[in-house]
């Protein structure tokens, strides 16, 4: 049976109902992609035994087998036609890097088969051999049928990549909860997540980052910062953050001691659309010496997956033989290029701090365009994303960084990032309280400006006040003398008119301007008698 296709948008809304077109059923009942799937004649060794694991207790599994079915995001699983289908499922692109004592060679992985072949290969070919790592970019149902069933992996180390929410609604199949710390030391895997951040031209720009995301198997989302001042902002730009994530497996336990390490690097696909912010992070490597001949010519900041592949491969043979101590040697470098996207993003981030502190400080910026309020709104989003980020780099601290006791490794490598890390959380926390203080003082001035306005709304209210006592006593005595049915009556006393209207119009407007005395001086009075 075909499931019915449609167009397929990769959306992020957090919302699982039936009225939502990609409902595919909540975290509470059965899955409905599993009952229309189970009669396609789809059935592999892998997806078999994470459906057991779902059964038997690890229902935090089911959305990955979901997404092995679909092939992508279980969003799409009505919208997907038999070749999308496909091609998805079988979308391969990695490359194997083979650590030797003094050097490093990259094989890339053509096909299945191919991966299928590498994967088969006996230890003892490789009898020169420290460490094989792969690194794969976007996560397909066959890589990981032939990852999971060739390595026997476990599977939360595929669920833990193939979305990226920070937030859940209660209902949410797509629930990613945190193992308690004695489980995750009994793990040989773990994930990172940081922002990428991406200078878009144009509003169409944006648009087209969006659905290039939608072209991913792992779902990714590239949140909008919005265009803020069109003085200092070229006109309809933007700034997107793409939420991206890597995840490091290494080989948990080998046959024999001098069998090399087995790892995993998966990364996901570039945004390509315009360019990266500011250019993009700063090199890994300090600037060589102009009088150092062997410098390579490096090409422009390309995908993570190249960038990841470069690096590594310009490892340096002390690092290299800290592999044997070390496992997570490996993931060096790829942490470093998430660490220098923290640091862009956070540099990004006190840019737009100081200019919102530029806008509360000039009254001419203050009142252009939406005022304050644009202002407190730009400021509230960020407000809600520091925590998000402190959390972020806190997991990563205390769940990666710090982790000194890794399967098969005597030392911790990672420790050599922590010093960066720690900045990264300092720089937030500080940002998050600059955030907190400009609230307040946004707040105060615009309530600063409200009572101005209210002052000024009172003062035209006295002049209406004025307006009326001038003009009641005259219409009170023309009306008082008009009561005569013969106007001709009149003629000899019309002065009487003018001589009791404005004193009388006059005794008002005095009443009127010095009301709030008379009434102090009222109330003094009757102070004084009720004393006596």
């Amino acid at each position: 049976m075909e499931v019915p296709s449609r167009p397929y948008r990769n959306t992020s809304s957090h919302y699982a109902t039936e009225d939502d077109k990609y409902y595919f059923g909540d975290v509470y009942e059965q899955s409905r992609i599993r009952q229309v799937y189970e009669r396609t004649s789809y059935k592999t060794p892998y997806l078999d035994y994470i459906d057991r694991l779902t059964d038997s207790g690890w229902s935090h599994l089911r959305y990955l087998a979901r997404f092995m079915r679909v092939t992508t995001s279980p969003r799409a699983w009505r919208f997907l036609s038999r070749a999308e289908t496909i091609e998805r499922g079988s979308r391969i692109k990695a490359a194997m890097l083979v650590f030797h004592t003094s050097t490093i060679e990259r094989y890339n992985v053509t096909d299945l088969d191919n991966l299928n072949h590498i994967l088969q290969m006996k230890e003892e070919d490789h009898h020169d051999v420290i460490a094989r790592l792969f690194i794969v970019e976007d996560l397909s149902r066959d890589l990981i049928e032939a990852f999971g069933s060739q390595l026997d992996l476990d599977p939360t180390f595929f669920s833990g990549h193939i979305s990226n929410y920070y937030w859940y609604n209660t209902s949410d199949p797509w629930i990613e909860l945190p193992d308690m710390s004695v489980v995750t030391r009994q793990k040989s895997h773990f994930n990172v997540r940081y922002e990428q951040a991406r200078y878009l031209e144009t509003l169409r720009s944006f648009n087209k980052a969006q659905e290039e995301a939608a072209t991913f198997n792992v779902l990714r989302k590239v949140d909008r910062d919005g265009n803020w001042d069109p003085k200092h902002d070229v006109h309809s730009s933007d700034v997107g953050t793409v939420r991206s994530k890597m995840s490091f497996w290494v080989r948990p336990h080998k046959s024999h001691p001098s069998d090399p390490f087995i790892g995993i690097l998966l990364v996901d696909p570039p945004i390509t659309e315009d360019f990266p912010l500011w250019g993009g992070y700063n090199s890994l490597a300090p600037c060589p010496s102009m009088t150092d001949v062997s410098v390579v010519l490096r090409p422009a900041k390309r995908s993570v997956f190249e960038e990841s592949i470069y690096w590594i491969e310009r490892m340096s043979t002390e690092e290299v033989s800290s592999i044997a101590r070390d496992s997570r040697a490996m993931f060096l470098k790829p942490l470093s290029i998430a660490c220098s996207e923290w640091i862009l993003l956070i540099r990004y981030a006190q840019t737009r701090s100081s200019q919102l502190e530029w806008e509360i400080e000039d009254p001419h910026l203050r009142h252009r365009r939406h005022g304050l309020s644009m202002t407190l709104g730009n400021l509230h989003t960020w407000r809600r994303r520091f925590p998000i980020y402190k959390t972020i780099i806190s997991e990563i601290l205390d769940r990666i960084i710090r982790r000194d006791e890794f399967p098969g490794s005597t030392d911790n490598i990672l420790r050599s990032l922590e010093k960066d890390f720690q900045l990264l959380f300092r720089d937030l926390d500080e940002l998050h309280n600059r955030a907190e203080r400009m609230i307040s003082v946004v707040t105060a001035v615009l309530s600063i400006e409200e009572s101005q306005k209210a002052l000024e709304q009172n003062r035209s209210l006295g002049r209406l006040t004025y307006l009326a006592a001038l003009f009641v006593p005259l219409s009170f005595i023309s009306s008082f003398f008009s009561m005569s049915e013969d106007i001709t009556k009149l003629s000899k006393t019309f002065w009487i008119y003018f001589a009791i209207a404005l004193p009388v119009t006059l005794s008002a407007l005095l009443v009127t301007r010095y009301s709030h005395d008379l009434n102090v001086v009222w109330k003094k009075v009757m102070h004084r008698a009720g004393r006596r």
